[in-house]
């Protein structure tokens, strides 16, 4: 789960890593008495200004006008009018682009050096790691590919968590000396906590900023939550933004079904994830396009099994589905009577291809059968794979 960079400055603040002063304003008029409020706190004088700043969960904002200066009230009224409630297209967020739902009204300072540094998971390794560069600003991707010797690694022990001795190898590498050098420390060791007290997958600060009196803070912050572990932070769990997720993979994520939209029209419907990645990939291989990734796990019961039928179905491109079921622990006349129960419920029209193995197979075979559906069976995935690519063709065709 990803949060807002508002959000996540809250949380970077309270573990003391500096950030600039801001507001959140769901309004045009939050926005004003945002901008008035900042100038006073931080006494600004005639010249004050403060950016605007769009809140969806993508990068690459600023580039896309995404990121906007005030230097009045009236001012940043208009350019919070300009950027709420209209969807925002960055490099990061595809052509729809994300609602903007919220702008931060920001304190704007003059930047003397920008870095980048953030703690995610080396998975490869099987433990957390602190990044950190001299390429701030950018896309950390472009900084990888372009020029990977500019990007420091630390791995952590997760068990004795960042030790001295490497933030100091971190700040050396940014070539930070003197009070830079102890702030960047205190920061790398914030953020740290952060990581872990959260049970984050990222946290990240682009840029981390060098001021020309010699502040060095947070100018943004990203941070993306394990959803395996919000059961642990009800409080973070509150503030997830629907608006920002594709609205099929939330309602999915509300009923526990792992589903990532995709650019095909067939749709699949799968218990187990490497499962799920090899029917995606046979249907490619014989010239079709999946609609989704879509596991219903090991445990679904009908009724899970069924609300995942009609999340497939609630895409409009589907032209074909494909059920691939291995029962292990998933039995297949579950699988079959949530079937049966959605294509009942939904009066499907799409043509669907089932294959079925394993427990319970033979009780499902004979739940489809005797449904009165018009289904095609298939006895290995490569069949079924072919099925349904065939069939979604012949129903483009026809369009």
């Amino acid at each position: 789960m990803k949060l807002h960079e508002f959000q996540a400055k809250r949380l970077f603040a309270a573990a003391g890593i500096p950030t600039t002063r801001n507001i959140p304003a769901a309004t045009p008029a939050q926005a004003s008495r945002a901008y008035t409020t900042l100038k006073a706190r931080l006494k600004g004088g005639k010249a004050f200004a403060a950016n605007v700043k769009a809140q969806i969960h993508a990068g690459g904002r600023g580039k896309a006008g995404g990121v906007l200066v005030a230097k009045s009230a009236a001012q940043a009224r208009a350019q919070a009018s300009a950027l709420l409630n209209k969807p925002l297209v960055t490099s990061q967020t595809g052509a729809a682009g994300l609602p903007v739902r919220w702008v931060l009204v920001d304190e704007r300072i003059a930047v003397a050096k920008e870095y980048y540094l953030a703690v995610t998971i080396d998975r490869s390794a099987a433990r957390p790691v602190m990044l950190a560069s001299r390429e701030g600003g950018v896309d950390i991707e472009t900084v990888a590919k372009t020029k990977p010797d500019a990007i420091a690694r630390e791995l952590i022990d997760p068990l004795v968590g960042l030790l001295p001795f490497q933030a100091r190898r971190l700040q050396d590498a940014l070539g930070l000396s003197g009070e830079q050098a102890k702030a960047f420390g205190q920061i790398a060791a914030g953020l740290y906590r952060v990581f872990t007290g959260h049970d984050a997958s990222l946290a990240e600060i682009n840029p981390l900023a060098q001021a020309p009196d010699g502040r060095v803070l947070a100018l943004d912050a990203k941070l993306v939550l394990d959803d395996n572990a919000l059961f642990r932070h009800p409080d973070l769990a509150k503030l997830r933004d629907p608006s920002q997720e594709h609205p099929l993979e939330f309602r999915a994520a509300q009923i526990g079904i792992s589903y990532v939209d995709l650019d095909g029209n067939i749709g699949c419907l799968v218990n187990g994830a490497g499962l799920a990645m090899a029917t995606n990939d046979i249907i490619k291989l014989y010239g079709g396009e999946p609609a989704n990734f879509l596991d219903v796990g090991g445990g679904a019961n009908v009724e899970q099994v069924t609300k995942a039928f009609e999340i497939i179905l609630s895409d409009t491109r589907v032209a074909a589905v494909l059920v691939n079921i291995f029962g292990g622990i998933m039995r297949c006349d579950w699988i079959a009577q949530g079937l049966i129960n959605a294509t009942k419920a939904m009066k499907v029209k799409v043509p669907i291809v089932v294959r079925l193995a394993g427990t319970n197979v033979e009780e499902g075979k004979r739940l489809l059968a005797q449904s009165g559906l018009s289904l095609t069976a298939a006895d290995d995935l490569a069949q079924a794979a072919q099925q349904v690519v065939a069939l979604a063709k012949t129903l483009k065709s026809k369009i």
